[in-house]
Formats: structure tokens, C-alpha cells, sequence
């Protein structure tokens, strides 16, 4: 009898607890594992059960190696993250089973007066569902707030894998310097204090829970300290496109306020007789008012200057530009926001078109609408075509713009073709706008 209950507890309970740790290893990757994968892991398993000592940094660092071979070879995922969510998982699995072997070694001698057989049988079958479903709520709730957060950056992962590991160790340590010390002496008493070890199971689990916690802080910060210094260097970029446009609006403002002098001055010359100096004189103010315009006329200076300078990059690297972009007056569309799109959109599709072949046709076109209260703006170019386009920090700043306007952007490749697609929601300019223009 107790030979069946060792191998049941052992080899049949030890290995559905395994492959409950493979499945939220799986899902801590979000990879998809198919079936006959979980059947070789059992027998996996089982060789490491019956080699390795479970319960003991030997069987810890076997499984984890277990977990982390077949995190690399079959869910093809890096082998930091698989290391880290291995240890992770076998963690929160031995800290569940001592927290709940501590419970069973509190309430077990209060069972003194029933069948010990029949107890024991019950308080094993129980203890093995209750270190399941405890492993099972941890795993969740560290796959619902924290497993999100490894492709940021993985070089900081063990950061969180060696206080995992010194858990470990630590527990390991207290277990075989109480429950290790064997006693044959009848006059010495051995005393376990099962409370002290739950309050220490529970602390450890506590710890992995804020190690993890202070894991996302960190990696936040860093991101968010990243996105910071690309803004403020795109600030100053664009903020300098403001004062290029204020600039641009003076010299406009100057030429207009002296159009009547030099219509006078034409007027003059062709009296007397003198055509060619009156020709000559209207040349150069055609080369002056060519000076003063835009390339681009989206109704809005800002954005004139910014789409004017990057297209003229464009243009003078072989790219052909086209520009038919009308941008809405008098709304609560900020001239940052709308830079900040097309700044990033234009960088992309310059960087896109001078990766490409010099044989290749290199175009961008920038085309929007106002149709109601939206507005659609598209920016197409041509690119090297046949890869993934991965969404970087720029495609991540347009996103948070069309997400500040509740509106929406789409990403469309075909071929050796990339369109990006924005939807901005125009807001209304507030009232003492409208009343100061009317």
C-alpha cells in the first residue's frame, strides 16, 4: 500500500504538476504548444522525477533546464526570457507547495482521532489539488499583469531571475535544517514550528510578487525615459519649423505690405517706355514671391515649412514627391500633434525608399481629406518590399496622436508598396476662437 501511494504521489501527481508548470510556461511565452509536445514533456518528466531528487536545487535546476530546452527548441522563444520564466514557474510551484504542505502540517494533528489511513490518504489527495489551484492563481495573475513586459528590455531579466534564485536557495536551506534533522536519540525532541515556516512560504511568494512588480516599474521607467528624450528631440526639431514659419509668415507680410510700391514702380517704367527694366523687374519679384512660397499648401504655415523641408530632402536624393494634403482651419488640431505624424511618417518613408535598390522606383506621395469631422491623411511610399515592417518608436508616436484625437491608424504593405493610414477625429476650436474670427 504506502509502495502505491509513493509511486502515485511521486510519479502520477508529480507529473500532472509539471505539465500544469509547462502549460503556464507556455502561456508565460506566449507560444501555442501542441498536444503530442506536453506528452513528450511527461516523459521528460518522469526521467528527471525518478534521476533527480524533487524538492532540492538539483531537481530545481534540472527542470528549470528541462523548461528552458524546450521553451528554445520548440517554442522557438530567447533563451533569457525562456531561463527566466522557467525559474520563474518552478519558483511559484515550490513556494505553493510549502505554503500548503505547512497548512496540511498544521490541521494534521488535529485529525489524531480518525483512521491515520484514511486521513493521510485524504490530506494527500487534497494537498495535491490545493498546491494546483494555488500554482494556478499565482501563475494567472503573474501572466495577466507582469508577462508583458520581457521584450522591453531583456538585458535587465536577471535582475529578476537572481532574487528568484536566492528565494530559492533560502527556502531550500530552512527546509533541510528543520525537516533534514533526523533524531534517533529518544531523549532529544525534534520541534517544528509549521507556523514559522508558513509565515516564511508566504513571505517568499510575497517577495517573488514584488521582485516582479518592481521588475515592470523599472522596465516602465525605462521605456518611458526613452520615449521622453525622442520627444523632446523631435520638439526641438519641430519647434524650430515654428520659428522657420513665423519667419516665412514676416518676410510674406513684408513683401505683401510692399506690392503696391513695386506695382507702382512696373507702372512707372512701362509709361516711359522702358519694358525690358519693367521685365526685368517683375523676374525679380517672381523669383522673390517664388522664395516666399510653399511647396506644400496644406492651409497651415507649421506644417507647410516641416513637409516643404522633408520632401525637399526627399527630391534631392532621387525621390519622387507629390503632395495634396489640406489640412482644416480654426479646429483644436495641435500644430505639434500634426508635425509630429508627418515628421514620423516622411522620416520612415525617406529611410524606406534609400534602403531600396538604385535601379528601384522611389517615390512618396502624401495625399488627406476632411470629409466631416474626420480627417484622413495617407502617406504612401515605396519600399524594398518581401519583410515584416516592424512598428517602431515613430509608427508608436503616430499611434499616441490618433489616440489623443479617439482616432485610428492602419499600416498596408503590398508588394514593394507601404501605406499608412491615419484617421484623426478634428475637434472644435473653443468659442472665443470662433467669436474673436467672426
Amino acid at each position: 500500500m504506502a509502495n502505491r501511494m509513493d509511486f502515485f504521489n511521486v510519479y502520477i501527481m508529480g507529473s500532472v504538476q509539471m505539465l500544469f508548470g509547462f502549460y503556464f510556461f507556455a502561456r508565460f511565452l506566449h507560444k501555442k504548444v501542441r498536444f503530442y509536445f506536453y506528452f513528450l514533456f511527461t516523459i521528460c518528466g518522469i526521467a528527471v522525477i525518478h534521476f533527480v531528487p524533487s524538492g532540492s536545487i538539483a531537481g530545481f535546476g534540472a527542470y528549470v533546464l528541462l523548461l528552458t530546452a524546450i521553451g528554445v527548441l520548440i517554442c522557438v522563444s530567447d533563451w533569457k526570457t525562456a531561463v527566466l520564466y522557467a525559474a520563474l514557474v518552478v519558483e511559484i510551484m515550490q513556494l505553493c507547495y510549502g505554503i500548503v504542505n505547512s497548512l496540511l502540517s498544521i490541521f494534521y494533528p488535529l485529525m489524531s482521532s480518525f483512521d491515520q489511513i484514511v486521513i493521510g490518504i485524504l490530506f494527500m489527495l487534497s494537498g495535491e489539488l490545493a498546491s494546483l489551484l494555488l500554482t494556478g492563481f499565482c501563475c494567472h495573475m503573474v501572466y495577466r499583469y507582469f508577462s508583458h513586459y520581457e521584450t522591453i528590455e531583456k538585458q535587465y531579466m536577471f535582475l529578476v531571475f537572481i532574487p528568484l534564485l536566492m528565494i530559492f536557495i533560502m527556502g531550500e536551506y530552512i527546509n533541510s535544517f528543520i525537516y533534514g534533522m533526523v533524531v534517533t536519540d529518544s531523549r532529544v525532541t525534534l520541534y517544528t514550528n509549521h507556523y514559522q515556516m508558513l509565515v516564511m512560504q508566504l513571505l517568499g511568494m510575497a517577495s517573488v510578487f514584488c521582485i516582479l512588480f518592481a521588475y515592470k516599474k523599472l522596465l516602465q521607467n525605462f521605456r518611458l525615459s526613452t520615449e521622453l528624450s525622442l520627444l523632446e528631440q523631435q520638439e526641438h526639431s519641430l519647434s524650430q519649423y515654428v520659428e522657420e514659419a513665423r519667419t516665412h509668415y514676416e518676410k510674406t507680410k513684408s513683401f505683401r505690405h510692399d506690392i503696391k510700391n513695386h506695382i507702382m514702380v512696373v507702372k512707372k517704367l512701362l509709361q516711359k517706355g522702358k519694358t525690358q527694366q519693367a521685365l526685368d523687374y517683375i523676374g525679380d519679384m517672381e523669383g522673390v514671391a517664388e522664395e516666399l512660397s510653399f511647396p506644400c499648401n496644406t492651409n497651415n504655415p507649421v506644417v507647410d515649412i516641416l513637409a516643404g523641408n522633408k520632401l525637399g530632402i526627399a527630391n534631392s536624393m532621387g525621390i519622387d514627391v507629390y503632395c495634396s494634403l489640406v489640412l482644416p482651419c480654426l479646429c483644436g488640431l495641435r500644430d505639434m500633434d500634426v508635425c509630429i505624424i508627418l515628421s514620423n511618417a516622411l522620416d520612415n518613408a525617406i529611410h524606406a525608399c534609400n534602403n531600396m535598390e538604385q535601379s528601384a522606383e522611389k517615390y512618396i506621395h502624401v495625399t488627406g481629406r476632411i470629409q466631416g469631422d474626420f480627417l484622413f491623411i495617407e502617406i504612401e511610399n515605396s519600399y524594398q518590399g518581401g519583410g515584416l515592417v516592424q512598428k517602431g518608436t515613430g509608427l508608436s508616436n503616430i499611434k499616441a496622436v490618433t489616440e489623443k484625437y479617439h482616432g485610428a491608424m492602419s499600416v498596408k504593405t503590398q508588394g514593394t508598396v507601404f501605406v499608412l493610414n491615419v484617421l484623426l477625429i478634428i475637434p472644435q476650436p473653443p468659442e472665443s476662437i470662433l467669436r474673436k474670427v467672426g
